[in-house]
């Protein structure tokens, strides 16, 4: 049995603090103690050793900008879309270097790369020989500076985008019911010559319901749980689920302590919330589709 991570920002936390992800989660705890690194992204859970030990055979890697109005004072962030375009190839990059590098990280652009992949974790294989496929996805699409530009992004091996992370030129954020403007439109429409994957994660509802009304390829939402656990806009409410089941896409659960339990906050304690709150965010999707085929992990 393998595992599907569909959503970490790999790329934009080695960009931004250095994070080495080669090396154990472990020793990246012990070298970020007392650092400021943990005030803005907590301590470190995910390294090599540990993907190649949990069986995570597949990750989609992202590339993720953030506005500078939403950023907290030394993050990283970008002003214009010129900046979002530098910071985001940059960090494709990043997960280039790893693919001519590593024998172990391979990135997945066709369908022959994902089988070469899932064939590494055969039984009659030797663990030293399993690889790990990254499917790059791009959060938020202003490095997109204009719609003309997704064929140069799938050139570069993009295969999906998610065309929100706060408002943007193509469309509104989860924060706002803003649709999508017509570049917006003009965007999906470009994305769906290249039968790129639409992530509809961050998007409005005004905007979500648009997009999944008109755009006719494959669908998700890379990490988003269900309304109906957590009342607010980050959220996805039961007719979004529905269409995105509709079109045989996947809900990619997040194990965040804020996005499994109603009210939590830091003051709550990590203890707070448990495995079976994270069963029970997976299990309300299963109930709603009726099945347990379309919903998955966004960590």
């Amino acid at each position: 049995m393998i595992i599907v991570d569909a959503h970490e920002d790999l790329a934009y936390n080695i960009l931004a603090d250095g994070r080495n992800y080669l090396q154990s989660a472990y020793d990246t705890r012990v070298q970020e103690e007392g650092t400021s690194v943990i005030d803005t992204n907590g301590e470190c859970m995910l390294g090599l050793p540990e993907w190649l030990q949990g069986g995570v055979a597949v990750i989609f890697g992202t590339l993720f900008t953030m506005p500078r109005h939403a950023a907290k004072v030394g993050e990283l962030s970008y002003v214009n879309s010129e900046g979002a375009y530098q910071q985001a190839f940059a960090q494709l990059n990043i997960y280039r270097r790893w693919h001519h590098e590593n024998s172990r990280l391979r990135l997945i652009t066709r369908r022959e790369n994902l089988e070469t992949v899932l064939e590494s974790w055969s039984d009659d294989l030797p663990d030293e020989k399993r690889q790990i496929g990254i499917v790059m996805l791009m959060e938020n699409a202003a490095p997109i500076r204009t719609p003309s530009e997704v064929g140069w992004w799938h050139e570069q091996g993009v295969r999906i985008i998610g065309p929100a992370w706060q408002e943007n030129i193509y469309t509104g954020s989860d924060e706002d019911s803003a649709p999508l403007t017509e570049l917006g439109r003009s965007l999906l429409d470009e994305m769906a010559k290249y039968k790129m994957i639409l992530d509809v994660s961050h998007m409005s509802d005004t905007a979500v319901a648009e997009a999944l009304d008109r755009y006719e390829g494959t669908v998700i939402a890379s990490h988003a749980n269900p309304r109906r656990i957590i009342p607010t806009p980050r959220m996805l409410d039961d007719r979004t689920i529905e269409k995105i089941i509709e079109k045989d896409g996947v809900i990619g659960i997040m194990p965040s302590n804020w996005a499994l339990k109603p009210n939590w906050d830091i003051n709550s304690g990590k203890d707070s919330v448990q495995l079976a709150d994270l069963v029970h965010t997976i299990d309300t999707v299963c109930q709603i589709a009726g099945d347990a085929l379309h919903v998955g992990l966004g960590t």
